[in-house]
């Protein structure tokens, strides 16, 4: 199924959230949490993000994480990347039980999209009842989100990305093979570059942002995506895609900030005071500029 029609199929099917002006929201994507092995992408980010959603849950964020938040097309195991960053999902947690997380999967985590593997998995170990509990209790791991403002037809459709890649959509399993024991293997060893994924192959990034701003054209609809990996942030009066990056950029983390009507792309990252003391902090990289200036 092309690009078109599975985003159109997503868009249709997505859960609605209602929002006002006094919302605050952010959408970050593509953590590609690993095991915290040599080979897990994101641990070198691990405390800067855990920083950033600590910033957030203080400072009373909806937190949307866009899909590819874990790394199970190089991971067989999610129990393996829970153990290696138990402190994010206990973080996570609290903003479940806040109602304030929602989860979209990915191409890297499209088994999420299973009921039976979100039950059997995403559970942690409760230390002080001395027992197993859920996670994310009864959580629905969606495909796509509608944020539309109360009161209004304005809406912005928060997707992965990948939909109609027809590697990594509609074939992801085959991909998820050739990741796994084949193009790893090449990339770590032999330094070779994964030729399916959007992230690291420049062409395929043009494509799937192309095909995309043909949809979002078609249906006059602003739209926040990830899985290219690259941030994008239009101007008032263009094609209103958005990127929000990813959390495996070598030194920062990017994600995308809905505050007060307001848009921005932001960027966290280690900077270093001139005593030499390292600390964590927050830039807006583009914005923040009116949303509804992105709706017709």
């Amino acid at each position: 199924m092309s690009t078109f029609k599975r985003l159109t199929q997503v868009f249709k099917s997505s859960k609605e959230i209602v929002i006002d002006d006094s919302a605050k929201i952010v959408l970050i994507s593509d953590c590609h949490r690993g095991n915290s092995s040599w080979a897990d992408n994101f641990a070198h980010n691990r405390n800067v993000f855990y920083a950033a959603l600590k910033y957030y849950y203080n400072n009373d964020f909806i937190y949307i994480e866009l899909g590819d938040g874990d790394e199970l097309w190089e991971n067989r195991k999610f129990f393996d990347i829970k153990e290696a960053h138990s402190d994010v999902f206990k973080l996570m947690r609290k903003f479940y039980i806040k109602k304030r997380l929602y989860m979209i999967w990915g191409n890297h985590d499209v088994v999420k999209k299973s009921k039976k593997f979100v039950r059997k998995n995403l559970y942690y170990y409760n230390e002080s009842k001395k027992k197993y509990e859920s996670l994310f209790e009864n959580i629905e791991v969606h495909e796509g989100i509608i944020l539309r403002y109360k009161g209004t037809e304005n809406k912005i459709f928060a997707v992965h990305g990948h939909q109609g890649d027809f590697i990594n959509d509609t074939f992801w399993w085959l991909s998820r093979f050739l990741i796994r024991y084949i193009w790893r293997p090449l990339e770590l060893y032999f330094g070779f570059k994964d030729p399916t994924s959007a992230s690291k192959n420049y062409k395929r990034k043009k494509i799937t942002e192309r095909k995309i701003i043909k949809w979002i054209k078609a249906n006059n609809q602003m739209v926040i995506a990830g899985h290219t990996h690259r941030p994008m942030f239009p101007e008032p009066g263009q094609t209103p895609y958005f990127n929000d990056g990813s959390c495996v950029h070598p030194h920062c983390i990017t994600g995308i900030e809905i505050v007060n009507d307001k848009i921005m792309l932001v960027e966290w990252s280690i900077k270093t005071k001139d005593d030499g003391t390292l600390y964590i902090d927050r830039d807006i990289i583009e914005g923040p500029l009116k949303l509804q200036g992105f709706f017709n």
